[in-house]
């Protein structure tokens, strides 16, 4: 408005001067020139007023015009959410929107052409905040190029907020400070949500990395995306070496249909189900039952595949089927004690009888030797099932397994020979075992009469250390075992043989646990049997 007066005076000052001076300096002219000059000067005075107009109007509408860009740029600016603010060379503000006006509390104020400083003292409780803005605003010139900082905003009611502050420096072609351009944007939704996204994958990372269990990840077409540490456990494989391979390659066959249709349910029925005892491929062929709960991942509403646990319950199994022979054996214990006393006495009897007819007979008579044959076995039942029946005291010391088994090879050797077997110990080492010698024979001899019964030509018995243990091999080539009868071997009463009462290899297999041991078979049918027995080596 003041530009605008002073144009005007301009303007009718050199009006009036261009009249009236005029008209004065050409009073002492002669009448014919004056007259052509008032002529030309009017002319001239029009003239210029036209052109005086023209560059008002010009202006005025630059003015206009730059008016209403000021107001777009406003409109623009004053609908964004982020903070705004324009300041010149000097640092002093030339344009701020509601939104940054609002923050820091300088609705009303007439900001425009003043530095942070200034403004300071209209917003008491940002004052610190402004002259802050300035420090920062020099430290961007002094770098000459675009600033980033996140910057935490603390509101009057104690609430904190997180802006994401640009400014960017504009210079002019000689290196001199044009403007400064800020922008800040309210981050704080964001930073929290991050915040409780990195919460959720410590969640996340410690119940799948940590878990106690098997975790698996697999997609819709069965493959393994994702898994923790325990898979090495309950597989023996690799963990990495699993990844992208199809989840049932490490499935027995005999549950892949089952898995199948289980899968099938969790992504049609898009619910939880579980698997019970299904069987995995150890690396090492051991025997791994797990059970399994799958659960389906849905991301906005559709299935991208499946998260499950893994539970081994191989040592519960094991420990409910040695409960179940235990109970079986108590029961037997039992029944055992009774029967053996019932039967042992007539058998007395018998036996004498038998005896004292075949010591009257005038002619041999083979019933006879039948008959005290098979009162012999009798009373061999007898004795296994007293056996069962109570505890047995084991004398344990340091005992040389080596002299164990000569001693076994040479009392079987002669039998062995007539069922066309032979028997060859393997082994020069002397090693010793905390152990009852008479038990281990009784152990040995079992297993070696089992294997000549077998139909074996030749029976390999062999002795070495394997770390602290004497792992004892008794290895023949007769008919094998299926493996369905191998999971029952040493189960009571449990026998193929026309004569077997299953009792002995159920009596070996409570020595070995006497001892501390473990044993194991290894048999294909038709190709032969292998019995691997261990036992710690003796400690002082």
């Amino acid at each position: 408005m003041k530009s605008k007066k002073k144009v005007l005076l301009l303007y009718v000052g050199i009006s009036v001067f261009w009249i009236v001076g005029t008209d004065i300096g050409l009073s002492s002219w002669e009448p014919e020139l004056y007259t052509l000059f008032q002529k030309v000067k009017g002319i001239i005075f029009v003239a210029a007023t036209g052109i005086f107009i023209y560059f008002l109007m010009r202006k005025s509408e630059k003015i206009q015009t730059l008016r209403e860009e000021k107001e777009k740029v406003g409109t623009l600016i004053n609908s964004m959410v982020d903070f705004v603010n324009f300041k010149d060379g000097e640092g002093r503000w030339i344009q701020a929107n509601e939104f940054g006006l609002k923050l820091y509390q300088l609705e009303g104020v007439a900001y425009e052409g003043k530095k942070d400083s200034e403004l300071a003292e209209y917003s008491k409780f940002y004052r610190d905040a402004l002259l802050y803005c300035e420090k920062t605003d020099e430290e961007t010139w002094q770098n000459g190029e675009m600033t980033r900082a996140e910057e935490v905003f603390t509101l009057p009611n104690g609430e904190e907020k997180i802006f994401d502050t640009i400014k960017t420096p504009l210079f002019r072609e000689n290196g001199e400070r044009k403007g400064l351009v800020v922008i800040g944007r309210d981050i704080t939704e964001r930073i929290k949500a991050e915040k409780k996204l990195a919460e959720s994958e410590l969640r996340y990372k410690a119940l799948f990395e940590h878990n106690p269990e098997l975790v698996y990840m697999i997609d819709l077409n069965g493959t393994i995306v994702d898994l923790n540490d325990q898979f090495e456990y309950v597989t023996g494989y690799k963990r990495n070496d699993a990844i992208g391979k199809p989840f049932i390659s490490f499935i027995r066959e005999e549950d892949h249909l089952r898995l199948h249709k289980k899968f099938s349910r969790v992504i049609n029925e898009r619910r939880a189900h579980q698997c019970n005892e299904v069987h995995v491929n150890h690396r090492t062929g051991k025997k791994v039952i797990v059970n399994c709960a799958s659960v389906p991942i849905i991301i906005e509403d559709e299935i991208v595949g499946i998260t499950g646990y893994a539970n081994n319950i191989t040592k519960m199994i094991e420990t409910e089927e040695k409960l179940r022979t235990t109970e079986k054996l108590a029961v037997i214990g039992e029944l055992a004690a009774g029967i053996a006393h019932e039967i042992r006495n007539p058998l007395t009897s018998l036996h004498g009888f038998v005896q004292l007819f075949q010591t009257e007979s005038e002619k041999e008579n083979p019933l006879h030797r039948i008959m005290l044959d098979e009162l012999e076995r009798i009373n061999m039942i007898a004795s296994e099932l007293l056996v069962l029946s109570r505890p047995q005291e084991i004398a344990f010391s340091r005992t040389n397994v080596r002299s164990v088994l000569k001693d076994i090879v040479r009392l079987l050797n002669s039998e062995a020979h007539l069922h066309g077997s032979s028997i060859r110990l393997n082994t020069d080492e002397d090693l010793f075992v905390r152990g009852d010698a008479n038990q281990l024979k009784q152990l040995f001899i079992n297993i070696i009469k089992n294997a000549t019964e077998a139909g074996a030509t030749i029976i390999e018995v062999d002795s070495k250390p394997i770390d602290d243990y004497v792992c004892i091999t008794v290895q023949d080539n007769g008919c094998g075992i299926s493996s369905d009868r191998i999971e029952k071997l040493g189960e009571p009463f449990y026998s193929r043989k026309e004569k077997g009462t299953g009792l002995g290899l159920t009596i070996s297999h409570k020595i070995v646990e006497a001892h501390l041991g473990k044993i194991h078979y290894d048999s294909k049918l038709d190709v032969g049997t292998t019995v691997f027995i261990s036992i710690p080596l003796y400690e002082e």
